[in-house]
């Protein structure tokens, strides 16, 4: 199968074709409107290599999320970084390729963190392998950890090899009853105390804290911080990765804020709070400047995550010196910007 898609960029670096990429299009939302011929990976899937007690997993592009998830379950293994399953057609090139992670992502780390190495198909029709299958390669810069978050800009990822960890052996959530105020200090609390925290939520006045830990820590955590039990915790943390909670289901626009955790940006309008604060999901009546200016003067970015208008700056603005530099590696990697073109920033 690789040969065949080797092929078929070949065959669109000499004609001039663009492509735009596409496993299972569960994040086809994502990012600005992209051009080109629809260019089919769902089918290159598979398990490549699995070892349990190396706590690493390889698989092809297509795999999809679901499937990986069930083979490391059946091992009590994970995806560390809780990748969201927006549609069952969700694959892992897409979950490296969007770089989102889920609830645990400031605790166990994002996408980048846990990718061990790549095959890629690059934008001049080769196969490129970059880093290993082991935490301690030293082989130079880890250019792997590029295709991150890079939305198939710099190529194809035929086949990632990804670290895996052992499912907590108990996971119990706490409910706290807090305005925005109240929810960061009990979070900062918890932190400053080593809670072993592995994700947090705020919304409509409640805060839930999932922790990893046995029995008597929970009891201690409870008797020194409060909160109560909640019982539907598998659900709750699965319709939050997922974005199944009524907030997210809405035409209007919904931004994706990284900033310091307590930071106010001063705009009005609903929220949602994830990582300790750090993550805050925003539907408000302001305009694009309006909110990336308010969140930029806290030192965070903004991105245009669902809905709006998908030919504008969908991504927080680059200044000119990491701009340059974007170009000069999609130059690199993809000199003739046949994938996904504009998908990331205009070209």
């Amino acid at each position: 199968m690789s040969e065949v898609l080797q092929a078929e960029v070949v065959q669109a670096v000499e004609s001039g074709q663009q492509l735009c990429l596409r496993g299972g299009n569960s994040k086809g939302f994502y990012g600005r409107e992209t051009t080109g011929k629809i260019f089919d990976l769902s089918q290159h899937q598979g398990i490549v290599n699995y070892e349990p007690t190396e706590l690493v997993v390889t698989a092809r592009g297509g795999t999809l999320l679901s499937e990986i998830k069930a083979i490391l379950a059946a091992q009590n293994q994970m995806l560390p970084f809780e990748p969201p399953h927006f549609t069952e057609a969700a694959t892992i090139g897409g979950a490296i390729a969007s770089g989102l992670s889920g609830p645990r992502r400031p605790w166990f780390g994002a996408p980048r963190d846990l990718l061990l190495g790549i095959t890629l198909l690059d934008g001049r029709g080769q196969i490129l392998n970059f880093g290993g299958q082991v935490m301690k390669n030293v082989a130079g810069y880890d250019l792997s950890r590029l295709m991150a978050g890079a939305l198939g800009t710099l190529g194809i990822l035929l086949e990632v090899s990804i670290k895996v960890l052992p499912l907590p052996p108990q996971e119990t959530t706490l409910l706290f009853e807090a305005d925005t105020e109240n929810a960061h200090a009990i979070t900062q609390r918890l932190s400053l105390d080593a809670a072993p925290i592995s994700g947090s939520c705020h919304m409509d006045g409640q805060l839930h804290i999932r922790f990893d830990c046995d029995e008597t820590r929970i009891s201690q955590l409870q008797k020194r911080f409060g909160g109560e039990r909640f019982e539907d915790a598998e659900m709750f943390w699965r319709a939050l990765r997922d974005q199944q909670f009524a907030f997210f289901q809405t035409d209007a626009p919904l931004w994706r804020l990284s900033l310091p955790p307590a930071a106010d940006f001063g705009l009005a309008g609903k929220q949602l709070m994830e990582w300790g604060g750090a993550l805050r999901w925003f539907k408000g009546d302001h305009s694009m400047e309006a909110i990336r200016s308010a969140v930029s003067a806290t030192g965070g970015h903004a991105t245009l995550f669902r809905n709006g208008d998908r030919s504008s700056d969908i991504f927080h603005p680059l200044n000119p010196t990491i701009a340059s530099l974007h170009q000069r590696l999609k130059s690199v990697f993809d000199p003739k910007f046949i994938f996904n073109p504009g998908r990331l920033y205009p070209e």
